[in-house]
């Protein structure tokens, strides 16, 4: 434990601020965009509308944590669903995954506490409620299985992509565009979250506890389920490595194939 501490600190540290950029981007957009006194919201009355202007910039939010340097060193995981479906797949050691979910759990709560005192009540009060993503009016029962089928095809995507030559550079940019039409198209029936870390940040500050269990359990099923699917269907070879953009000068801390 204290050896992958050590040796390893930076890149748990480079977890944590991956989820806490991606939550303040998310609570300032958010509140831009939902928050009734503010200019944005009074402009644009299309709700649906408003969610392509949120999709596009938490879309561009994650290909640009993705392709930063330090995404391109810890790999970008940011959440712990990831994490946990490239353990399964051996990619990563057991105390690197544990520190990489503690950092991403940390990130995700710190980036919401900085976007609450920067912006206070509008962040806070409904309807921007600290960005908390919540069941639809389906129910529960309806956003378990959304969260489920999206989680699914992203990790599907991810595996995929990173594992193939020609697409391995992009996988980034099919990742940052499926998180936009997520947030577009599936965010009113679920909140659209994919991610533990990330619904945690949320719910911490606003004290909504009664729906985590569906972003505690939705997405890394839907993950590992990816994970499966694609170990079948390309045999034992499996995953090369753990990182969403390999091909870079940082070094890789995970159990590498291309190394």
């Amino acid at each position: 434990m204290l050896d992958a501490l050590r040796r390893h600190w930076p890149e748990y540290v480079m977890e944590a601020a991956g989820l806490g950029m991606f939550m303040i981007s998310a609570g300032t957009f958010g509140t831009i965009l939902e928050y009734p006194g503010s200019p944005a919201h009074q402009a644009i009355a299309d709700p649906f509308l408003r969610r392509i202007l949120m999709g596009t910039a938490m879309g561009l939010t994650a290909i640009g944590i993705i392709y930063s340097p330090w995404g391109k060193q810890s790999g970008a995981h940011i959440n712990p669903s990831v994490t946990l479906t490239f353990f399964r797949l051996g990619k990563i050691e057991p105390w690197d995954a544990l520190f990489y979910i503690a950092a991403q759990f940390a990130g995700g709560v710190a980036g919401v506490l900085l976007v609450t005192l920067a912006l206070g009540q509008s962040f806070a009060n409904p309807p921007v409620l600290y960005v908390a993503t919540i069941p639809g009016p389906g129910g529960p029962a309806i956003a378990f299985l959304a969260e489920v089928a999206i989680s699914f095809v992203l990790m599907f995507a991810v595996l995929v992509t990173t594992n193939t030559e020609s697409l391995a550079r992009h996988t980034g940019l099919f990742a940052g565009v499926l998180v936009a039409i997520y947030i577009i198209a599936e965010a009113p029936i679920s909140g659209m979250s994919m991610n533990p870390a990330r619904t945690f940040g949320s719910a911490l500050p606003a004290q909504l506890w009664q729906a985590l269990w569906i972003y505690f359990t939705a997405p890394p099923i839907g993950m590992l389920l990816a994970a499966e699917t694609y170990l079948r269907s390309i045999g034992p070879r499996g995953a090369i490595c753990a990182k969403l953009h390999h091909h870079n000068d940082k070094r890789c801390i995970f159990r590498c194939g291309y190394s």
